[in-house]
């Protein structure tokens, strides 16, 4: 087994360098002659090597508040006026815009977050999120005036441009990633998702279906509920729906919620004998975890294969459990299926670091752990 290459990749290096800084500066200094283009780059990097990727947006939008009008609405149209033009409305996936323009949407929680500003403010991210979404600054509105910034969210669920329909659902997602909390029910936004997943684009649907999956960590019910009615309805395609009804119930399912499995239609003990079990019961850091297994049906039946690793931490206790999605398949009576896996046991990541000792792997079938074995990371 080949132990990881040792080469780091830089995310906040890659989002935010000088070619970036530059282009939006060159961009502004064509609508606004006076802007200190030069000025503006070199004192902004300057700063970087000791910021962090969050804390390089909030010092970008400090930039531009120094180096743009003191009035933020003359500052605002400047920026605005700068934009480039929106990502292409004709796409419906993956296109995700620049980042750096993520700079823009904190530029406007910094300087126009207030009561005199709301309405320019919704405006100038409405049309900032065509560039790049505005997911993260819309949720410091929400927690300000969360009516109104409610109502708005609503009206941008109807919009011509999937990007501001996509922001209306991530940016209020109860559990969005590198995101401050929001201050919402989750059954208020229960309205503006059901205005949003009838949707032709997959980059909204998408996103419907991660924050219906944030819900069921915090009401299962509210979720099932949910999809009941939206299938009832066919107001969207059986193969969308399905997309939806699955990427949803994701962390249902991984956790065995018997109602998830209910909906879904598929049964709990699945009539199955398992085979030819095998793993490395010995596995050095940062190289692989390895495992095979054979499943066989005694009857037609649907599997939902993952695998569950107990890791062991600095203490040497197995404390922390963590739920992977392997494979799902139909099998037919007396259908076999070989499964393989290898899983990088890599030693520091963003959610966790690993720690050598005793750890369990365990494969769980239709939500039941089936069969289960320790292995040791050296």
């Amino acid at each position: 087994m080949n132990e990881l290459s040792s080469e780091k990749f830089s995310l906040k290096d890659h989002l935010f360098n000088r070619e970036k800084i530059q282009l939006i500066s060159n961009e502004i200094a064509k609508v606004y002659p006076e802007f200190q283009n030069e000025k503006f780059v070199n004192e902004t990097l300057d700063a970087f090597p000791s910021l962090e990727l969050k804390e390089r947006i909030v010092h970008i939008a400090y930039s531009l508040s120094k180096y743009l009008p003191e009035s933020y609405p003359e500052a605002l149209n400047i920026l605005l006026c700068s934009l480039p033009n929106p990502c292409n409305p004709d796409l419906t996936d993956n296109d995700f815009g620049d980042f750096i323009y993520s700079t823009y949407a904190q530029f406007v929680v910094l300087n126009g977050c207030n009561e005199n500003y709301l309405e320019i403010s919704f405006d100038a991210l409405e049309q900032i999120t065509m560039r790049f979404s505005a997911e993260y600054a819309i949720r410091y509105f929400i927690n300000t005036f969360p009516q109104r910034t409610l109502e708005r969210v609503t009206e941008w669920a109807k919009h011509p441009h999937y990007h501001v329909r996509r922001l209306a659902c991530e940016g209020t997602r109860p559990k969005l990633p590198w995101s401050q909390k929001i201050n919402l029910n989750v059954e208020q936004t229960i309205p503006v998702l059901d205005l949003l997943f009838s949707d032709s684009t997959r980059f909204v649907t998408r996103s419907v279906a991660n924050h219906l999956n944030d819900i069921s960590k915090i009401n299962p019910g509210l979720v099932l509920e949910t999809l009941k009615k939206w299938k009832n309805s066919n107001s969207q395609s059986d193969n969308e729906m399905d997309f939806i009804i699955k990427h949803s119930l994701r962390t249902l399912i991984k956790s065995g919620n018997n109602e998830a499995f209910e909906f879904i239609g598929i049964r709990q003990n699945p009539p199955i004998i398992i085979n030819s079990f095998a793993l490395t019961e010995k596995v050095k850091m940062n190289t692989y975890l390895e495992f095979s297994l054979e499943i066989k049906a005694n009857k037609n039946v649907p599997i939902i294969l993952d695998y569950v690793i107990t890791f062991v931490n600095k203490a040497g206790e197995m404390k922390s459990k963590k739920v992977f999605k392997l494979k799902q398949v139909n099998l037919n009576e007396g259908e076999s299926v070989n499964i393989s896996k290898r899983h990088l046991m890599k030693q520091f990541m963003t959610t966790r670091t690993l720690y050598p000792g005793a750890h369990l792997l365990q494969i769980q079938i239709n939500g039941n752990v089936m069969i289960e074995n320790n292995f040791t990371l050296l």
